[in-house]
């Protein structure tokens, strides 16, 4: 029986990115494609009662509604459409990384890979829709800005955008099962789990413990994994890390049974075991995650502030534009586009020196793995050490800079532009990951990076830090369409960490509204760890040597995979 108030879901078939923007102003004709967008493209489960599911969606809106108003002066150029679509297409174009770029050392951050994974499991915990209407279904080519009052009415996001991990629970244990809907596996009140598929010792190492093989996600028998949120499986370090919230689970049901004696029935230390978990990810996101990815003192000022900018003249939950399409996909640009990831595929590996970001969307379910298996091979595992260490002595054991540099392989997406009946510069767009954020961005009417950083009270870059380390490529793009002063919003604070903070971790403008929006919908979140009495991770689970869990490595160990 599904919890009284309590919203679940599960989200299948959805395209990676993006957002829906429905044509019709029509309310009628726009309710009847919003259900049949969410019927063709995802299947979304939402309790609300004891016995009802219904599909349902949340809003969007702008963090900065005062820019909105006054449309377009703070937003690009739209007096020539073609002219800032050409702009925006060769500035995506102008910052994937070139061949020397690639084998620089230098352009390594300081922080972890494990932490741009981290970033995009909470984006898919956050927000799910597709970009696809707003791509593709147009006749003007030249993808015109949508006015801001329409695209808060027309473009919906299926996720409560709470960091709830409605992703990882899914219908939950208790709720009876929908006809012709994928479900969460459980065993009883704990996640069921994926095996690894056995291969030869010649194809390579087992991945320690070598006895542990439920390090794979569940699937069914052609390999669509039965989780939350199926965009969970398109690369494999966000699976595996999905497999790690999984076993965090089940290692929290088992500590609440030894330590907790007062939680008795299956349904208490199931929700117990649930709120740990959710409490333990929401703490970690905001005082691990962002006090690495953002400025600390900028992550300070917003956690410890009385209110909050999703709380300024609005009513309800809503996902941030401004975030959304823009300051959150900062994380594109720390991709590597080659990974040290295990012993086979990884230092001192010598059948591969390095696993390439295309081999990681390949051994997925969606990538179709190889040799015809249905499960994550045995010689595929994460080896998490690799992934986490803030003081490894390997150079390839890191993020790349937040700056404006996109490794080679996401303007050549594995996955995506692939359907054959779509028009040739459709695919290519879809493909093209730096493209069609920028153009995702002037259609959304996202505001310039210079407005925003006004408005927060931020000195906006200048035109001598748009231009500094920039290639001739990007100087042109820009300056075609007049776009050093109204600059766009995603490009602006990548630049901004590349000039003011070297590339080390997100400017001012990026922290702020990164974390705003963050640790704003933790305290939206009535259940959130916030809004519990004094809560930290010394009131969590603990390691077994009796230590809170206060890092995402922590986390890891807890979950039994680092």
């Amino acid at each position: 029986m599904a919890e009284q108030g309590q919203f679940r879901r599960v989200i299948t078939n959805l395209t990676h990115g993006g957002h829906a923007i429905l044509d019709s102003a029509d309310e009628a004709e726009k309710t009847a494609q919003t259900q049949e967008s969410l019927s063709t493209r995802s299947t979304v489960v939402q309790e609300s009662t004891d016995d009802a599911a219904h599909v349902g969606t949340t809003s969007f809106d702008y963090l900065f509604p005062d820019l909105a108003k006054k449309f377009p002066d703070n937003h690009l150029p739209n007096d020539d459409v073609a002219k800032v679509v050409k702009a925006l297409l060769a500035l995506g174009s102008a910052i994937v990384e070139t061949p020397d770029e690639v084998a620089d050392p230098a352009l390594n951050s300081p922080i972890p890979p494990i932490y741009t994974y981290w970033g995009q499991f909470i984006d898919h915990d956050l927000t799910a829709a597709t970009d696809r209407d707003l791509v593709i279904n147009i006749t003007d080519e030249n993808l015109p800005p949508v006015p801001p009052d329409e695209v808060v009415e027309k473009l919906q996001n299926l996720r409560v955008p709470t960091l709830n991990l409605d992703s990882v629970y899914g219908d939950g244990p208790f709720a009876a099962p929908v006809a012709g809907q994928d479900a969460v596996p459980y065993d009883g009140i704990k996640f069921r789990l994926g095996l690894l598929a056995p291969v030869p010792a010649a194809v390579g190492a087992l991945i320690p413990p070598v006895d542990d093989n439920q390090r794979d996600l569940p699937r069914k028998t052609d390999r669509t994994p039965l989780v939350g949120d199926t965009r969970n499986d398109e690369n494999l370090v966000v699976a595996q890390l999905h497999v790690a919230f999984l076993r965090f689970h089940n290692a929290a049901v088992d500590w609440v049974r030894d330590n907790e004696p007062e939680f008795e029935s299956d349904v208490e230390i199931f929700r117990r075991a649930r709120d740990l978990t959710r409490w333990t990810y929401q703490w970690l996101s905001v005082h691990d995650y962002l006090r690495t990815v953002a400025r600390p003192d900028v992550v300070d000022l917003v956690d410890t502030a009385e209110g909050n900018l999703l709380d300024l003249d609005r009513r309800g939950t809503y996902m941030p534009i401004e975030f959304s399409v823009a300051a959150f996909r900062f994380g594109h640009s720390m991709v590597r586009g080659a990974y040290d990831w295990n012993r086979n595929f990884g230092r001192p590996g010598d059948r591969a020196p390095v696993s390439t970001l295309d081999q990681l969307f390949q051994f997925t379910g969606k990538g179709g793995f190889a040799g015809g298996l249905t499960t994550l091979p045995s010689n595929w595992p994460a080896e998490w050490d690799r992934m986490v260490d803030k003081n490894s002595q390997f150079a390839n054991r890191f993020a790349r800079l937040i700056d404006t540099r996109l490794a080679p392989p996401l303007a050549d997406l594995r996955g995506e532009g692939n359907d054959p009946g779509l028009a040739e510069r459709i695919k290519k767009l879809l493909k093209h990951l730096a493209q069609r954020n920028l153009l995702r961005g002037y259609r959304l009417a996202a505001p310039t990076g210079q407005a925003v950083a006004e408005a927060l009270d931020v000195a906006p870059l200048s035109r001598a830090e748009l231009e500094q380390d920039s290639s001739d490529g990007v100087k042109n793009a820009l300056e075609s369409a007049g776009l050093f002063d109204r600059t766009p919003l995603w490009f602006y604070i990548l630049k901004e960490a590349e000039v003011r903070e070297l590339g080390r971790r997100l400017g001012e403008v990026g922290s702020r509204i990164v974390a705003e929006t963050i640790i704003g919908q933790i305290r939206k979140d009535p259940g959130s760890y916030a809004n519990r009495t004094s809560w930290s991770p010394a009131q969590g689970v603990l390691l077994p040597n009796g230590r809170p869990v206060r890092t995402i490595a922590d986390f890891l160990r807890f979950a039994g995979v680092l």
